[in-house]
């Protein structure tokens, strides 16, 4: 029978074992316990926890998860859905954040600072990295989501994202799920229609990359930063 948190021995509750011994002390279920908050009818969110991540495989699978998969759970719904979501980005971002004077140099540089963004990654995603003048990184935002290989290049958006956040000059980045870098017509087509538009707004375009697990090639025809 199922005993809930509550009625377990003040040693053994997660969140009592949080702030007596620290959260590194935590298992991956107790972790994933306090952040479901409660399980359902005949299963403790304890219990919840380590069948969701038997069911991934574990956090990698888990964190690779997306919110409607989650959201269909039975135990889960939306709101723990959204929450599960919300801490893998967050400790995603705390890992990824850039320096203070992280300079955007060479395609190398936008793959550092942006290829961690995508671990996981299941469906294409396309970020902006929003810069200054000096091509100092102020900001990273994902600005479009699709099926696999099918993300559309939003060029109205890209640029509104960039001057929202008092940008003067961008790369973009997009994954190809398939495993393979190279980047496709339509992707050297976007990147012309990126750079001629970001032009006509006074905005400096460095590059666009495309990024497939270790590997990456640039979409941007020669030259590129700092042309």
């Amino acid at each position: 029978m199922s005993v809930p948190i509550a009625n377990l021995p003040i040693g053994q509750r997660p969140r009592e074992r949080l702030f007596t011994l620290g959260s590194h002390a935590l298992s991956d279920s107790e972790l994933l316990a306090l952040l479901l908050g409660q399980g359902r009818r005949g299963e403790s969110a304890l219990e919840l926890a380590a069948d969701l991540l038997a069911e991934h495989g574990g956090i990698a699978g888990l964190s690779a998860a997306r919110p409607e998969e989650l959201s269909r759970r039975a135990g889960v719904g939306p709101a723990k859905a959204a929450a599960i979501i919300a801490a893998f980005q967050l400790g995603t971002r705390a890992r990824v954040s850039p320096e203070p004077r992280f300079r955007l140099d060479e395609a190398a540089d936008v793959v550092a600072a942006a290829r961690p963004l995508f671990a996981g990654a299941r469906v294409e995603r396309l970020l902006v990295l929003v810069c200054d003048a000096q091509n100092h990184l102020r900001r990273t935002v994902f600005v479009a989501e699709g099926a696999i290989d099918q993300v559309a290049v939003p060029v109205r958006e890209i640029l509104n994202t960039v001057l929202r956040h008092d940008g003067r000059a961008f790369a973009v980045v997009h994954n190809h799920p398939s495993g393979d870098p190279s980047p496709s017509f339509d992707d050297r087509r976007a990147t012309t229609l990126l750079r001629d538009a970001s032009r006509t707004v006074g905005l400096r375009f460095l590059d666009h990359v495309v990024v497939a697990g270790e590997r990456w090639v640039s979409a941007t025809p020669l030259p590129r930063i700092g042309e």
